[in-house]
């Protein structure tokens, strides 16, 4: 069984050492998050995890209620990406579409079609740009929203705080968001084999 965390900001500096020595395999990075925003601990902790011998990727949170707003997102993440030198080969963990309802979201977009759009498009983009994207969701977006039939060759990730991943096609299932390590709490994840 691989362990990993998935990191953003909100976590502040993080020693990388300290995530190893726990026994993590790898790590997910937030690049940034909605219209070009980008994570202000992006660079330190892709070169942090990367440093520190861990596989890593990078995640992308969507703020887009229409497919022209994901295609932005992405050409924003490609941008990024290329100007910091971030090949494809780099991204072992591969890069991650982070499809989520939350507060602002939820008043803004409701349609099962647009938001199945939203994900094509976004994922499509980096996918034609030579960068592997998957989605990440958690198991009632999968089950209840995301028209799936449309992303069938897509790598899933699948955020279920539960004894175990119900999700058929994850790849990787993200199971608690309080795991600690050296006395800091993180998002962890497992690789589904």
């Amino acid at each position: 069984m691989k362990r990993g965390i998935d990191v953003s900001e909100h976590k502040g500096t993080i020693n990388w050492q300290d995530v190893v020595n726990d026994g993590n395999e790898f790590a997910i990075i937030r690049l940034g998050w909605g219209n070009q925003h980008l994570d202000e601990r992006f660079y330190d902790n892709f070169n942090g995890a990367l440093n520190a011998g861990l596989k890593v990727g990078i995640y992308y949170y969507s703020e887009a209620t229409d497919a022209s707003e994901a295609a932005a997102e992405a050409e924003y993440a490609l941008y990024i990406m290329q100007d910091a030198g971030i090949t494809p080969d780099m991204l072992e963990m591969g890069f991650w579409f982070d499809e989520e309802n939350d507060d602002w979201k939820s008043d803004r977009l409701t349609d099962p079609e647009e938001i199945t759009d939203i994900c094509t498009t976004f994922i499509n983009t980096l996918e034609e740009a030579g960068y592997h994207c998957g989605l990440y969701a958690n198991y009632d977006y999968l089950t209840n929203v995301i028209d799936m039939s449309r992303l069938l060759g897509v790598t899933v990730w699948c955020a279920q705080y539960n004894s175990q991943c119900d999700y058929d096609r994850a790849s990787i299932w993200q199971y608690t968001d309080s795991a600690r390590i050296n006395g800091k709490m993180f998002d962890a994840d497992i690789i589904l084999e």
